[in-house]
């Protein structure tokens, strides 16, 4: 495969990593985890003028006609910054959805909002009792006259508390883990009948349990044919993947470069830490990971347009390959920092917050494996 930028990749990515650098330091992230709000609207509108809103849709759709290697550069670069603005739901996720398989009125009414920093979407899909499997739907869709009526409840929805639109999984026939009969509607969160629970995640981000109690949507909220929607629904799944791969290498390389830095500097009997051979090894080993890791992003990135079959095992691949590989490099920079590896004040101990939350986001480790070996 080749794994090499083009010059447009590569001025995408100086930029965003020069924004990240200017705008999006620590002390700045941290300012805005503890707002009241939790996210930054200003640096959201930041994004839309810099396209980065923009990259992965098509010109036609008023994006800069970017793919899925483009969001791997963007989101790479948004974890180097720990960045808790919600890219991944409203851009990769909901974006995606809409993008792929609306229709062309769908996609007119909501793609510019989208595009320009006005609407935050966020994807309802996993409920309390279905784990990883996105076919584990108790929420039902009822036909009611030309549209439907939903009821149900959604676990962990990211980015909710922000969003003004959701895209929800129903059921509209069939049993509870049915593959077919489910739907993906488009819901306005201020609709009568939603209510959310909204709180902080471990890893600085916010989220919402949603309930849906006879909440009447029309037809055109229906995104794609009928009973269809868990194959558009685990498309967007592997999209999301590519793309936290693509953030947990971000969050990677940063605890490498501070624990090789800190070992330099930390001296014990006298001498820099990083010239003891045992702790030398254990650095190397935490890199060998990190390249693990980028070659199997890269890998996914490039396999997401292909068929479905080859799409689904490269997702479950880098999904083991990134769980893995985050919770040790994680665990490596936290014990070699010491005790300071965990405090609040000092970035190591988040990024390894959000690894972790990332190797149960969209399943864990032996989820996938078993994807993978189905696969």
């Amino acid at each position: 495969m080749d794994f090499s930028f083009t010059e447009e990749q590569t001025l995408l990515r100086n930029m965003v990593q020069s924004f990240v650098q200017d705008n999006y330091d620590f002390d700045s992230r941290m300012k805005i985890v503890r707002s009241e709000e939790g996210m930054s609207r200003e640096i959201w509108g930041h994004f839309a003028e810099l396209g980065l809103l923009a990259a992965p849709f098509s010109e036609e759709m008023g994006g800069l006609d970017g793919g899925p290697i483009e969001t791997m550069v963007i989101m790479e670069e948004l974890g180097r910054g720990l960045v808790v603005e919600p890219y991944l739901p409203t851009i990769v996720l909901c974006g995606g959805i809409l993008s792929r398989h609306a229709s062309d009125a769908q996609k007119e009414t909501h793609l510019p909002g989208i595009i320009a920093g006005e609407d935050v979407w966020a994807l309802a899909y996993a409920e309390p009792q279905s784990r990883f499997n996105p076919a584990d739907v108790l929420t039902s869709a009822k036909a009611d006259g030309e549209g439907y009526v939903l009821n149900g409840t959604k676990a962990v929805v990211a980015a909710a508390p922000w969003a003004s639109k959701l895209i929800v999984s129903a059921r509209i026939s069939g049993d509870q883990r049915d593959s077919d009969g489910l739907g993906l509607f488009i819901v306005d969160k201020s609709a009568s009948g939603v209510a959310t629970q909204d709180y902080p995640t471990v890893d600085g981000n916010r989220a919402s349990e949603v309930t849906l109690e006879n909440v009447s949507v029309g037809a055109d909220a229906l995104i794609g044919a009928a009973g269809n929607g868990l194959a558009l629904l685990e498309e967007a799944l592997d999209y999301g993947i590519g793309a936290v791969c693509a953030e947990a290498i971000g969050h990677m390389k940063c605890l490498n470069d501070a624990t090789v830095e800190y070992c330099k500097t930390r001296k014990q009997f006298g001498v820099p830490i990083g010239s003891f051979q045992v702790l030398q090894h254990r650095m190397v080993d935490m890199f060998m990971e990190y390249e693990q890791s980028v070659s199997m992003t890269y890998m996914v990135n490039m396999k997401l347009t292909e068929s479905e079959a080859e799409r689904k095992k490269a997702a479950a691949g880098a999904k083991v390959q990134i769980g893995k590989s985050g919770r040790f490099v994680g665990q490596e920079a936290v014990q070699l920092h010491g005790g300071m590896g965990m405090t609040e004040e000092l970035n190591v101990g988040h990024y390894f917050k959000r690894l972790t939350v990332i190797d149960t986001q969209f399943g864990n480790v032996d989820h996938h494996l078993k994807r993978f070996a189905a696969a």
